[in-house]
């Protein structure tokens, strides 16, 4: 197995490493292809991903991704954005699920549309004001419904919209509908600011969710507070030939350079990519070493912990060096 190893900015670059690690760990036969991509590097060279560096990524059977700085420029086009239309990979995945440290039992997961939505980036602008047009598709909306109602395990689909306002919503909903009814899957429906509201209140209540680009990128943030932060909070970006596996957190620029970026995102991304490939013994192990380390205490910052992220590396090879 080919991947594509690119750590991007900030705490990309502390967090990703440790996740190569875990993978070297549980599988030694794969061959990293180390990659920099990002703001970091558009600053030095004037580029931030080059196209030679996209043929090396396609050439590539998955792609592990730290963190990108996105700065409100017009002359820079954001990395993930990019390899996420141009191959193709059109379902963000972002499970939830409660650990040791998590104020709340939850177990859900969000299914995100990944290609279109306000991201697409058609929009007219005039120095006193910006028309930004949001794309909707009957084809979008019933590939990311169908891949939510085959989740493994699903009790229930929760269709996320906002109907009432937006016709593109209802294009949405409408489809999603479609979809649960063929597949024969029992579902609801909510507006937006209703789950907003009801993930804080009741998030036991839900187990699979399936929604727009923007509403999901939103409601994952907000869902990551509900099992302990964003340092927990794992991701993939999944098509029809490629994927990509990153944490949900950013670049997080205030702590860069600190050695206190909590890795464990990162590395239970790096587990959602074991499972991709069919490797669900290694996944395990190491969704047992994280368990572990949690477990002992070895936080960092963000946990309330003071360990580093180099501890928290040491802790997790430990575990998956142990019987």
């Amino acid at each position: 197995m080919r991947i594509a190893v690119l750590p991007g900015d900030g705490i990309g670059k502390e967090v990703v490493p440790v996740a190569v690690d875990v993978l070297k760990a549980v599988l030694p036969g794969a061959e990293y292809v180390h990659i920099e991509v990002g703001h970091e590097r558009f600053l030095r060279e004037g580029v931030a991903m080059s196209e030679e560096d996209f043929e090396n990524v396609k050439k590539c059977d998955c792609i592990l991704f730290g963190a990108i700085t996105t700065p409100p420029k017009k002359c820079y086009r954001s990395v993930i954005l990019t390899l996420r239309r141009e191959l193709d990979m059109y379902a963000n995945v972002r499970p939830f699920k409660s650990c040791m440290v998590s104020p709340y039992n939850v177990d859900f997961t969000i299914y995100r549309e990944n290609c279109e939505d306000l991201y697409c980036g058609m929009e007219e602008v005039s120095e006193d004001m910006v028309l930004s047009t949001r794309k909707i598709t009957r084809h979008a909306s019933e590939r990311i419904a169908r891949m939510a109602c085959r989740r493994p395990g699903l009790k229930k689909l929760t269709i996320v919209h906002k109907a009432n306002v937006l016709r593109s919503c209802e294009l949405f909903r409408n489809v999603c509908i479609e979809v649960a009814k063929e597949l024969s899957v029992p579902y609801e429906e909510m507006l937006v600011d209703a789950m907003a509201y009801s993930l804080i209140r009741d998030p036991s209540r839900f187990d699979t969710i399936v929604t727009t680009n923007l509403f999901g990128d939103i409601l994952s943030d907000e869902a990551a507070a509900l099992i302990g932060g964003l340092g927990l909070s794992p991701s993939a970006n999944i098509g029809d030939r490629y994927a990509l596996f990153e944490p949900v957190h950013g670049s997080a620029p205030d702590i860069a350079g600190k050695g206190i970026a909590n890795p464990i995102a990162a590395v239970l991304s790096a587990k959602m990519l074991l499972e991709w490939a069919g490797r669900g013994k290694e996944a395990e192990m190491v969704q047992r070493s994280v368990d572990r380390t949690l477990a002992d205490g070895v936080l960092t910052p963000d946990l309330g912990g003071v360990y580093k992220t180099s501890d928290v590396r040491r802790s997790l090879l430990k575990y998956l060096e142990a019987p």
